[in-house]
């Protein structure tokens, strides 16, 4: 009963995941598509200050009421009522900061007023923080994935109408106001039918619970503010076109980092308990995660090489998202070392070093934002795309220092001899598919199927031969 708990919980937080992850991207090449690299850059940078003082209004107070109200189950009804107010209270204070911030900043008014209508969503999303805090404490995450998935899906329906109907940016923003409003009402009407609210407010709980938060209000607000720099330090020294132009790049990204931070967190269990199993079986575990992520985006970033310049015309459909190729070509690169990175903060936060991950996050910041001045002020895009290749290589090295200093050594051929073989049968492709001069559907579904193929190949012959797998399924059947 208790592993097919676990599973529904993984699986509802994974479709919860995949689609916020499928919608944005979506919504990404759509605003590209018919507004334009202007309007996706207003898009983003809006984004970008909504998601950072939402983790610095609300985050922190997520992350310690999953923590205590598993511990205490019968605590659910006060935290649920001071729990809300506290949170909006400082979802208040957030939205107040967003508003004062851009308005001290030189963007123009119609930026201002996009991030402006963006910010309002601090509110509901933050409140909603709350409810789903309580529902991941109970591990009820399918009512998670319940009152957001259809909303996530009914929403971008409803903006690629608004845009096909030429509605801006501030129409987008004001969709999404709405739509996070409707599922906190949503995640409240299912919580109150399990719980009932103690209808009181307990003044003691509220300065406790800020006291108790602050430690992960920095660690939230650290990393946070360390994603988005890059684009920060953009709007600042570049504009909004420089900002469509790199957020359109990182965006055809995401499908490869959903996957593995899927991956990472799916193998995060795995290596707590080999914590108690010896260094080895952790180091194995490591590397066995690493090696399947550097299968996918080894490949990945060579294939970029070849048809990046395709691939970015085939999602936005605009020939000057082509000034971005070159960024294309560095930014896919960092994949090689985010994988690293993502794999060794798990493998620390499992032997309790997780006090690295933060000075690792610091220190990056810190460097990013020196390296972002300098690079941005003069290369402006092509700075952004070098600022972002500095800090993942200073953080490759922190955390590859650390792990060889207080765990153990990574046996790096056993890690990255698999993924060389299938990156150079690969290579032969794309020079092959390059040479015949396809259409690019032809070569995209064409590259994924060859991938496929090899991958399957690969997979089985480790395992030991079809006959193999054939007698451990009889087996397990039997």
């Amino acid at each position: 009963m208790g592993q097919i708990k676990v599973l529904i919980n993984s699986l509802s937080l994974l479709i919860n995941r995949l689609t916020q992850g499928v919608t944005t991207f979506v919504l990404t090449a759509a605003i590209a598509r018919n507004l334009g690299a202007y309007a996706l850059g207003q898009y983003l940078l809006a984004i970008s200050y909504y998601y950072i003082f939402v983790n610095l209004a609300s985050q922190g107070l997520k992350t310690l009421f999953t923590r205590e109200l598993s511990r205490s189950p019968e605590d659910t009804p006060v935290y649920l009522v001071s729990g809300t107010l506290l949170q909006l209270i400082l979802s208040f204070i957030g939205y107040l900061g967003l508003v004062i911030w851009v308005f001290l900043l030189p963007y123009s008014p119609d930026t201002s007023i996009v991030c402006y209508v963006m910010g309002l969503s601090i509110l509901p999303f933050a409140l909603s923080n709350i409810t789903e805090a309580i529902f991941q404490a109970q591990e009820k995450m399918h009512l998670i994935t319940i009152s957001t998935v259809p909303i996530y899906i009914i929403r971008l329906l409803v903006m690629l109408w608004a845009m096909q109907m030429r509605y801006g940016v501030v129409y987008i923003a004001g969709i999404l106001v709405i739509s996070e409003s409707l599922i906190t009402v949503i995640q409240w009407i299912l919580l109150t039918r399990m719980i009932q609210p103690q209808w009181q407010i307990k003044r003691d709980f509220i300065v406790n619970t800020l006291k108790a938060a602050r430690t992960f209000f920095a660690l939230e607000g650290v990393g946070i503010i360390a994603g988005k720099l890059d684009v920060l330090i953009l709007s600042l020294l570049g504009n909004e076109f420089f900002i469509g132009l790199y957020g359109a790049v990182t965006q055809l990204m995401q499908p490869y980092y959903i996957v593995a931070n899927s991956a990472n967190m799916a193998a995060f269990p795995r290596m707590s308990k080999a914590v108690y199993l010896g260094k080895e079986k952790q180091r194995e575990s490591t590397e066995n995660i690493i090696e399947l992520l550097l299968c996918m985006g080894l490949p990945f970033s060579v294939g970029m090489l070849f048809f990046g310049k395709e691939l970015l015309l085939f999602v936005y459909k605009d020939q000057s998202f082509l000034q971005a190729d070159i960024i294309l070509y560095l930014i896919s690169f960092t994949i090689i070392t985010a994988t690293f990175c993502k794999a060794l903060s798990y493998l620390l936060i499992a032997n309790g070093l997780e006090k690295f991950n933060l000075i690792e996050v610091a220190i990056t910041s810190a460097l990013g934002g020196l390296s972002g001045v300098i690079f941005i002020s003069q290369y402006k895009l092509l700075g952004a795309a070098l600022m972002g290749l500095v800090m993942s290589l200073f953080s490759f090295s922190l955390y590859m220092y650390v792990t060889y200093s207080r765990l153990f050594p990574l046996r790096l051929w056993n890690v990255i001899r698999r993924p060389l073989l299938i990156t150079l049968l690969m290579l032969i492709v794309f020079v092959l598919l390059q040479k015949l001069n396809l259409d690019f559907l032809v070569i995209l579904i064409s590259s994924i199927c060859v991938y496929g193929l090899i991958m399957g190949s690969m997979t089985i012959h480790q395992l030991g031969g079809i006959n193999k797998i054939k007698q451990v399924i009889l087996k397990r059947v039997n």
